[in-house]
């Protein structure tokens, strides 16, 4: 697995509550975390997952963390560090129910060129990882899209899109749909590219119903956008995901219909740090791929360190794989 994302530093500080604008709050604790990228990597990686980072390193003590945190789990950095300037920041802020809020600065991160990128060798059947945050500036949509454009027919290009992909220009998003074999988001990501392309979900979608009735309709209206064959994937935090397959589908529960969606229930826990959930269900997912698992049992997997994960503080507290089947097991 290769994720060509942006890999920052995370400081983490949990408030009692968002403070009114102006005003100050006293913070009950304070942590610094390799993050972005990282989380998806290193999760991927406890896994089993052999995972290769090829976005932009800094020069400096945010850039030093990072390049530990990675090599501690066996992850390769395949490109040069930037010489003249650190990596960036993420400021999080998380609330006692667990909802973080970003502050993000650009650093070194953002270096990325056609060049960098190649040093991760792509071959045919990697898993290739792409964030749309990459898409939202020139800098980094530009070197991206031309790299793209060099990859084996057979890599997998797997997108994960956040906050930023609905509200990019149209011709960019249309590109990287047409480049996109996997998609994986959350719902509030699936909801807004669907509006941004007037695409309708259908009324069992409507807010207010059962999740699964929710994320099955966003995965189903999704599916049409996407290009023959792409894998679609919607989640709900605790309540799971859904994941829409085009073909024949078969796991040891059931077979699916050609262009099927399943719904793949969650395990809801107490949590005490959402943040990094979303990108370790995205690297256990990924893993689950690589180890040959179906879609189905892929998100089943990767539900499961989800829910391990936010009842751990910090984005780096991804399970390993044999805490993941203790945790299926017990249930």
């Amino acid at each position: 697995m290769i994720h060509t994302g942006q890999a920052l530093v995370d400081l983490t500080v949990e408030i009692p509550d968002l403070p009114a604008r102006g005003q100050n709050v006293m913070a009950t604790s304070v942590a610094q975390y390799a993050g972005g990228a990282v989380t998806v990597l290193l999760a991927a990686a406890r896994l089993g997952a052999q995972c290769v980072h090829a976005g932009a390193l800094g020069t400096g003590p945010h850039g030093d963390l990072i390049r530990a945190t990675l090599a501690a789990d066996g992850i390769e950095a395949s490109a040069a560090p930037i010489a003249d300037r650190d990596t960036g920041v993420c400021v999080v802020l998380v609330e006692p129910t667990a909802e973080r809020t970003f502050v993000t600065t650009l650093g070194a991160e953002r270096d990325i060129t056609v060049d960098s990128l190649a040093t991760a060798d792509v071959q045919p059947g990697d898993l290739v990882c792409i964030t749309g945050y990459t898409l939202a500036i020139e800098q980094t949509c530009r070197p991206l899209q031309e790299w793209l454009a060099t990859l084996p027919e057979t890599a997998v290009v797997v997108l994960d899109p956040g906050a930023a992909f609905a509200g990019l220009p149209a011709q960019v998003r249309d590109a990287m749909l047409a480049r996109t074999d996997v998609w994986t988001s959350n719902a509030e990501e699936a909801t807004d590219l669907l509006a941004a392309l007037a695409v309708p979900v259908p009324a069992s979608g409507t807010r207010g119903q059962a999740s699964d009735r929710l994320i099955n309709a966003q995965t189903e209206a999704l599916a049409p956008v996407m290009r023959n064959g792409v894998i679609t994937i919607v989640r709900d935090g605790a309540e799971g995901c859904a994941v829409h397959e085009r073909g024949a589908v078969h796991d040891a529960d059931a077979v699916h219909e050609a262009g099927a969606t399943t719904y793949v229930p969650g395990f809801p826990q107490e949590p005490v740090d959402t943040n990094g959930a979303g990108d370790t269900h995205t690297g256990a997912l990924l893993a689950a791929i690589a180890d040959g698992a179906t879609w189905v049992d892929a998100c089943r997997r990767a539900n499961a360190a989800a829910a391990i994960k936010v009842t751990r503080r910090g984005p780096t507290t991804a399970p390993t794989a044999v805490e993941v089947e203790e945790f299926l097991r017990s249930r």
